[in-house]
């Protein structure tokens, strides 16, 4: 029985998860948010309790010290000791890593140089590492990558038709996210599916504030969305996807704006946002939807276009799809968007929805009928999980 932390450490916020592994048992999870803020707030959950502290948290590392004390404080480890293995989520490894590895000198030097490819990212994610490596100095502290299961994308696939020495200078091409989210629903379906993942084709959609989605072959990607930011792809809660690049130098001169402005509008106040002008939450679109106001109508439906333009790309791509999962924030809850998205994808895909068992949130749900030649299923996503999976490898 050894004990396992998981860390998602955001610019404002850290998630954890503690589990017992290999049987895989959650002993607590939790979240420090608004870190920085003037007042922050810190909620643990375990043995069915819940607990909410508001306190300021000037950093990471108070953070990370309120997470290890309330463990020993509510009785859920004995001793620091005890907790044998961390691992953290590192959104960008560039090209450098195609798996998960020990977080050493090496590593977290390398994590800082990418720095310049995802600066609202790396930057927190190191902060956590090194936060939780001052407090367990012995335990086994392991990166996890959100772009290394992208790795396995084609030259074709992942360049940008742009002059070749700007990739071989700069590191310039599409290198995708979420790819731990990816990775864990695609293997969970073909396990649900009682197929062997080599033999199986998905699309996976993670769909929520931030969201991409993935084309798998035999588990590997080989495709995905987000490109060389996760800026990239569908459309978003408030970031805009794909656009013409021509746009940015056409609202500099109309605004009178720098460049950096121009993207901070495409990530900040664009997607859902952008077009309803009301809120970048599906939730309120919805409600909006039913008191019949129009522009939140057209975000759904522009949303639905996006995501089914993607999907039936790489169902070309793929040759034969043997299903597709919904999971995310908006994928696994919205009960709405789903079947409007599968709607324009049924004919060619040859989807029978089940409208019926569609009305379900965050459960594993095959939502498609038997005569359903793709089957379409919501599989929750556990990325914390497949971060304590990697760790516990390296203990061993």
């Amino acid at each position: 029985m050894v004990k396992v932390l998981s860390i998602n450490a955001g610019s404002s916020s850290l998630k954890f998860q503690l589990f017992v592994m290999p049987e895989e048992e959650v002993l607590t999870s939790g979240i420090v948010e608004r870190i920085g803020l003037e007042e922050g707030i810190f909620t643990i959950k375990f043995n069915g309790q819940k607990k909410t502290v508001n306190q300021p948290i000037p950093d990471h590392t108070l953070a990370a010290q309120l997470v290890l004390e309330a463990l020993v404080e509510e009785k859920i480890v004995q001793d620091y000791s005890e907790i044998k293995g961390v691992g953290h989520r590192v959104v960008h490894g560039g090209e450098l890593y195609k798996h998960s590895v020990i977080f050493d000198d090496e590593v977290e030097n390398n994590v800082e140089s990418l720095q310049d490819l995802a600066p609202l990212h790396n930057p927190a994610n190191l902060v956590g590492y090194r936060a939780f490596k001052k407090a367990l100095p012995n335990a086994v502290h392991s990166a996890v990558f959100d772009t290394a299961f992208h790795q396995t994308m084609k030259e074709d696939i992942f360049l940008y038709p742009i002059p070749y020495e700007y990739y071989q200078d700069f590191g310039i091409r599409r290198y995708g996210f979420h790819g731990t989210s990816h990775q864990y629903v695609s293997q969970r379906v073909a396990a649900l599916m009682n197929k062997k993942l080599e033999d199986t084709n998905v699309i996976t959609l993670h769909l929520g504030n931030g969201a991409s989605i993935t084309a798998i072959e035999g588990g590997k990607s080989v495709n995905t969305s987000m490109g060389f930011t996760p800026l990239a792809g569908i459309m978003m809660g408030t970031r805009s996807g794909d656009i013409d690049p021509s746009i940015t130098t056409f609202l500099m001169e109309k605004l009178n704006i720098s460049a950096q402005e121009v993207v901070n509008i495409f990530n900040k106040k664009s997607g859902m946002l952008g077009v309803s002008g009301l809120s970048s939450d599906a939730r309120d679109l919805d409600e909006a939807i039913n008191e019949g106001h129009t522009r939140a109508k057209l975000t759904q439906a522009v949303y639905a276009n996006r995501v089914a333009q993607v999907v039936g790309s790489y169902f070309v791509q793929l040759g034969h799809v043997d299903a597709l999962v919904f999971t995310g924030g908006i994928g696994e809850n919205d009960t709405i968007i789903r079947p409007k998205i599968i709607e324009l994808l049924s004919e060619a895909m040859e989807i029978e929805f089940d409208l019926e068992a569609n009305e379900v949130r965050g459960k594993e749900t095959l939502l498609t009928k038997p005569e359903s030649k793709v089957q379409v299923w919501l599989v929750p996503t556990n990325e914390e999980l497949v971060i304590a999976r990697d760790t516990y490898e390296f203990i061993n």
